[in-house]
């Protein structure tokens, strides 16, 4: 309809607005993440939102890696980024970027700086650059260094970089405003000596611009139009539209910041998760419990769930948390239509069918998903020994139990009815069998005199049974306790994992392979798990039962 109202986000509002103003012509954005850890949540907002905007507008995104700071990164985490990228189905083409592709690039911009009266070297310790600074209520004061004169500053920066000074023994400093109101505009540092390794240019630098400084930089060297950030550095766009304007790029990209996206009751924080990494709690940094993109994906979130996820939170300049359970929601609408629903015992008794002839099987049609027939159906064998979960079977039921106890008639999924006639347990007092007797007639779970029962529990045939260990997760934090102690550490939920070691699964489970997710009946969507399962050896993760308290919010 060609009155229809469209509804657009505040950034949609800007760009629109800078397009028809002529700021820029085309619109070019870039996910910037620095490669000291695994990505988040939080990032993947980040990521779709950039990627998002490029995709409305028929524009372009790159990916750039912000490694200006060689004491934390690494090879892995670059590598694990690009992957997360990627899956989520954020495509940058041929533009992937380095920001230290443009050392030299930032090198020539501080020499230039300095040309121009707007950048000095300082004698300074970080500690009296910090008292120097002044605070929110006081203002700075002048650095002694701040009156050097250009030449001597080109001298000693040109020191600094042919390694002639110790770690902090000098920096060089934009110079701004010692009296300005916003801290950040204080005279920042740009480039600070650090005799590292870095990741890709190895020992050829021994200074390094400070992100604030190299930031800007890239972004107008790549041409993007619209550098979109989070809240925490609406503070510092001064201190960036200073730099691109000092530095006279002819198409100064605009910074636009959008509130976080929190989740209640996780650990996103990179020192803490590095911690559980190190300390062997989680097995690396996509351990299922986490909700780094990589665990997230290994536990069997899909792309989608991930994308509804972020729709439904929103774009907004209003920090605010969202619940885990919505995440949780997004999953189950995103599965529920998609998969199959597959038998599997996770705490399996035998039940043997006294009268079923030995040695028959039957193999029974099952429909794979009754809310969508397009999945079709499997045949599903059936014989006279069977495995029911532990739970769909007590000696003496409360009231309103309906599942086996003796005596009583169940119908066996897709297959019979069955009465319980009797049962053996160990020396221990542990239920070991459970005998049954089947009515021939009630194939495929209906019996011709019509008669109702009231329990249907699920089975797999015991000569058939795929052996498979399964992993139930709660939250990695104590959620009751909240995710911190008063010390700053994390309070830890000693029930994160559950391993179920014994588990019997549906022979058509057999060839299940990395990543392939399916509807547990009863029990909950499981992925099979991509690090630890083999062909001999099936591994799969819980990745969300199947009931919620979560709804959504009406409008």
């Amino acid at each position: 309809m060609e009155n229809e109202t469209v509804s657009k986000n505040f950034i949609e509002m800007i760009i629109d607005k800078d397009l028809e103003e002529g700021h820029c012509k085309t619109v070019h954005t870039r996910f910037p993440p620095e490669p000291n850890g695994y990505l988040h949540i939080g990032h993947a907002k980040s990521i779709l939102l950039n990627y998002g905007l490029a995709q409305k507008y028929g524009g372009k995104f790159n990916l750039r890696f912000d490694d200006t700071n060689p004491t934390k990164e690494k090879t892995e985490f670059v590598e694990a980024i690009k992957s997360d990228i990627e899956w989520l189905g954020a495509d940058w083409e041929d533009r992937l970027f380095f920001a230290s592709d443009y050392f030299d690039q930032m090198y020539e911009a501080a020499v230039k700086l300095i040309k121009k009266g707007k950048a000095y070297v300082s004698d300074l310790s970080a500690d009296e650059i910090r008292e120097y600074r002044g605070t929110l209520t006081e203002p700075g004061k002048e650095d002694p260094s701040s009156n050097r004169s250009v030449e001597e500053n080109l001298a000693l920066f040109e020191d600094m970089k042919n390694g002639k000074f110790a770690d902090g023994e000098k920096v060089l400093r934009a110079k701004i405003d010692m009296s300005s109101s916003n801290i950040n505009m204080r005279d920042p540092v740009i480039y600070r000596v650090a005799h590292m390794n870095h990741h890709r240019t190895g020992d050829k630098w021994c200074i390094y611009p400070m992100y604030d400084f190299a930031h800007p930089i890239e972004d107008a060297i790549e041409g993007i139009t619209h550098s979109i950030c989070t809240l925490e550095f609406e503070d510092h766009r001064p201190l960036y539209d200073w730099v691109v304007r000092e530095l006279e790029y002819e198409m100064p990209p605009k910074q636009i910041e959008f509130a976080k996206l929190y989740l209640t009751n996780v650990v996103t924080g990179k020192r803490y998760i590095k911690r559980l990494v190190e300390e062997g709690i989680v097995d690396g940094w996509d351990d299922p419990r986490l909700v780094s993109i990589a665990a997230l994906r290994r536990r069997g979130f899909t792309p989608e769930s991930i994308k509804m996820f972020v729709e439904l939170c929103g774009v907004s300049k209003a920090n605010s948390s969202v619940d885990y359970a919505m995440l949780e929601y997004c999953i189950r609408e995103d599965l529920k239509l998609k998969k199959p629903r597959m038998m599997a015992i996770l705490d399996p008794v035998k039940v043997i069918i006294d009268n079923y002839p030995e040695g028959q099987v039957e193999e029974l049609e099952v429909t794979n998903n009754l809310e969508n027939e397009a999945l079709g159906s499997r045949k599903v064998p059936f014989g006279r020994e069977l495995y029911i979960d532990r739970e769909d079977f007590m000696e003496e039921p409360p009231k309103k139990y309906f599942r086996m106890f003796p005596g009583n008639e169940v119908r066996l999924m897709n297959a019979y009815f069955v009465t319980c006639n009797s049962f053996v347990k160990d020396e221990d007092g542990k239920v070991t069998e459970i005998h049954c007797t089947y009515d021939p007639a009630s194939r495929g779970g209906n019996s011709p005199d019509g008669r109702k029962v009231k329990g249907t529990i699920q089975w797999v045939s015991a000569a058939h049974a795929v052996p498979a260990e399964v992993r139930l997760y709660e939250n990695i934090v104590d959620e009751e306790k909240g995710v911190y102690n008063e010390d700053g550490s994390l309070n830890l939920n000693p029930n994160s994992l559950t391993v179920l070691k014994n588990c019997m699964l549906e022979e058509n489970l057999k060839d299940a392979e990395a990543y392939d997710s399916f509807q547990f009946v009863r029990q909950g969507f499981f992925c099979v798990d991509a690090k630890d399962s083999t062909p001999e050896h099936l591994v799969f993760n819980r990745i969300v039962s199947l009931k919620s308290s979560f709804k959504l919010p009406t409008a």
